[in-house]
């Protein structure tokens, strides 16, 4: 255990004691910023007075980017693999 690391992330407002192991360290204080700035705005540009539902916008907001990515990718990998077999369709004809 003397491995982990004992840091404190403070979103809206409190602060969350974790034990980590260091190489987490860097990605967690990024996504606590994210978050922070991301509070931030939904507080400036809507009447948000709950704490709560500012938190559930921004799990609704990471979570549909998360899906989003996931959906790209699929998409980028179907598209990839029709290129490859028509290439390989193509070499197949010139062997």
């Amino acid at each position: 255990m003397s491995d982990q690391l004992k840091i404190k992330l403070s979103i809206a407002n409190r602060v969350y004691p974790l034990t980590i192991n260091p190489k987490q360290e860097e990605g967690l204080r990024k996504a606590t910023k994210k978050i922070e700035a991301m509070i931030g705005q939904f507080e400036q540009n809507y009447s948000v007075r709950d704490k709560q539902d500012v938190l559930a916008m921004c799990a609704l907001q990471f979570a549909a980017q998360v899906e989003q990515k996931s959906i790209d990718k699929e998409y980028v990998n179907e598209e990839v693999q029709e290129k490859l077999e028509a290439l390989n369709d193509l070499l197949q004809k010139h062997i």
